[in-house]
């Protein structure tokens, strides 16, 4: 299933080397914060509305198409309906949500971001471990398309830990030890999946998260703005991350 010529444990170092490279994204948090207030809106903005964009492409463009290649539509599309539910159950169960801004309507309590940026992290560490096992280029995609996500989110996250009176340092510390599950759940998906159709099964589970993700929880964030010009380069960056997707689709992303 895993076209490339490296062996199991090269792929197992890949997976690491992927998942350890999403877990640095949640110190990015304080990177942001060396800027001043209007620049790290802007940052904030831009970056919420292009990974928008990317889960999107991504979903559509690549992790669907290529499960569609070895397994039946209709099991492909239940797969991407019930992880779209999933999401939706995972985000209602724990009462967590993505913040993209440090002002919310809702606060939830710091235990719960990270418990539940845990478990999100955890299933993206097994999202690229399966899209690894099924072809290297789509697990490079995987990746990129998860850290595209996460860095808008890991700004929120760690926006809301100092808002709920937590330290700069400790806030950096917990967003780190939710994020490093995604180690964790590439390594373990790389143990259990191996050898068998299931990462292409995953793959639709995926797909229908990264939807669930774009669709349900960001692009509302993206229609609270009002002011034209800010809807107006919301949508140019939302384009601009489906059309970096739909460029890999071109170019096969052959690295």
């Amino acid at each position: 299933m895993f076209d490339c010529s490296v062996c199991r444990l090269d792929l197992l170092l890949i997976i690491f080397f992927a998942t350890l490279v999403v877990s640095l994204v949640s110190f990015v948090g304080f990177l942001v914060t060396l800027f001043n207030k209007k620049i790290q809106e802007k940052m904030i903005f831009a970056l919420v509305s292009f990974s928008a964009g990317a889960l999107l492409g991504g979903a559509f463009l690549h992790l669907i198409p290529e499960a569609l290649d070895k397994l039946e539509s209709i099991s492909v599309f239940l797969l991407v309906i019930v992880g779209f539910v999933l999401f939706f159950i995972l985000e209602r169960a724990l009462r967590w949500r993505h913040c993209h801004e440090q002002k919310c309507d809702i606060h939830p309590m710091s235990n719960l971001i990270i418990v539940g940026d845990g478990i999100h992290n955890f299933v993206d560490g097994i999202s690229i471990a399966a899209s690894f096992l099924v072809d290297f280029n789509l697990g490079v995609l995987t990746t990129l398309l998860v850290i595209v996500h996460e860095i808008p989110q890991e700004l929120g996250d760690f926006a809301l830990l100092v808002y709920s009176g937590i330290s700069r340092v400790k806030a950096l510390l917990l967003n780190f030890v939710s994020q490093a599950f995604c180690i964790l759940g590439g390594i373990i998906g790389f143990f259990v999946i191996k050898d068998s159709i299931l990462p292409v099964y995953i793959l639709s589970f995926a797909a229908g998260g990264f939807l669930y993700i774009a669709s349900s929880d960001i692009i509302p964030e993206l229609h609270k703005e009002k002011d034209i010009k800010k809807s107006f380069s919301s949508f140019i960056y939302l384009v601009l991350g489906i059309f970096l997707m739909l460029l890999f689709t071109f170019l096969e992303i052959k690295i």
